[in-house]
């Protein structure tokens, strides 16, 4: 699902152009369009050109090389379904081959030189690639990770809130997962119809961890996650197609902030994508709403290129100090365009050509 979406909004780049394709050994040989004539799911189609691209074995760091050598392959998009062990071992021939990796797989999240990445949260955790490169071994390869979708949510209305100075001590947040973040075919119709499942494996680990990182600061070569702010999540999958919700409750230290510095301060958030004004970058990286009922899933998810999250529902918490609701595109900001968004960084900051 992942990889399609890649493809498709990749369709009319005005930077990239996708000139190498690579899948499992079941796939590897076949024309693009005959290894997906039955498995595209998405409305969108990839660009004409791909479907008649020859799928290569992703095993096959060879055959990508060859592509570099060629100028065909400046760098390529990982969303391998693979054992981590595995998917850490091939994301790191093909940087060791020179090709970078901009992943959107888990192997490498916590990995202590490689950077985890939302554009608009911490842009300058880049700055390590220099001393991976340096300590692997690698010239021109380097390997950057996007987080898990479950935090896209909630983590860049609460990284405004740490820029503009407020000291978030404990967060609760409960997430409502939509289907296409499992996957194609995903959860069975008669464990999710009239039903509502409290349980995605990893997801609660995921959503109270990576955002420390994310936050956290380079220290000799290597990242050191945050201490703050605790984060307790509740990880739920629910029967809707795409967009992941967060209901979240924050607490704050002695400064706390009025609602409507809040909603001002969300309102007006940029940063650096925003600045650079790289193309899939929103314009709006957050987007407040005020209605008593938004966001909404059918009704927010595609706002602003479907790269925008929504929060609504700003209001005082009667346990802790403020509560909203975040929704974003799971497929789209949380996956394969924050992927591409990363890449566009990468490009713009001149770590790929």
């Amino acid at each position: 699902m992942v990889g399609q979406q890649y493809l498709s909004l990749l369709a009319g780049h005005p930077w990239f152009e996708v000139c190498f394709v690579a899948a499992s050994p079941r796939s590897a040989g076949k024309a693009y369009r005959d290894a997906v004539a039955a498995r595209w799911h998405l409305a969108k189609t990839a660009e004409e050109s791909v479907y008649g691209l020859t799928v290569e074995d992703a095993n096959d760091v060879a055959a990508a090389k060859t592509a570099s050598a060629k100028g065909r392959c400046a760098f390529v998009f990982s969303a391998l379904e693979m054992a981590k062990d595995e998917t850490r071992r091939l994301e790191e021939a093909y940087a060791a081959a020179g090709i970078p990796v901009i992943s959107n797989a888990s192997a490498h999240r916590f990995t202590p030189d490689v950077p985890m990445l939302i554009a608009e949260v911490n842009p300058h955790h880049i700055d390590i690639i220099h001393t991976q490169r340096a300590s692997r071994g690698w010239k021109s390869g380097f390997i950057v990770v996007k987080p898990n979708c479950s935090i896209q949510s909630y983590i860049t209305p609460l990284y405004a809130l740490l820029k503009a100075g407020y000291d978030v001590k404990r967060v609760i947040v409960t997430t409502l997962q939509a289907l296409s973040g499992a996957g194609y075919p995903g959860v069975p119709s008669l464990d999710i119809i009239d039903n509502v499942v409290p349980y995605i494996g990893g997801e609660e680990e995921k959503s109270e961890q990576e955002p420390l990182k994310i936050l956290g600061d380079i220290v000799d070569g290597a990242f050191v996650n945050r201490a703050e702010p605790r984060i307790s999540a509740h990880c739920n999958r629910v029967a809707v197609l795409n967009g992941h919700t967060a209901c979240v409750s924050l607490e704050f230290g002695t400064r706390k902030p009025a609602l409507d510095e809040v909603k001002k301060l969300l309102a007006e958030f940029t940063s650096l994508p925003q600045a650079l004004k790289l193309p899939s970058a929103p314009l709006h990286p957050i987007i407040v709403r005020e209605e008593p009922d938004r966001p909404q899933s059918r009704l927010d998810r595609d706002a602003d290129k479907a790269m925008a999250v929504s929060v609504g529902r700003i209001r005082p918490c009667p346990v802790f100090d403020l509560r909203f609701v975040g929704l974003h595109h799971n497929t789209i900001r949380g996956a394969a365009g924050g992927g591409i968004l990363n890449a566009e960084l990468l490009k713009a900051k001149g770590y790929i050509g």
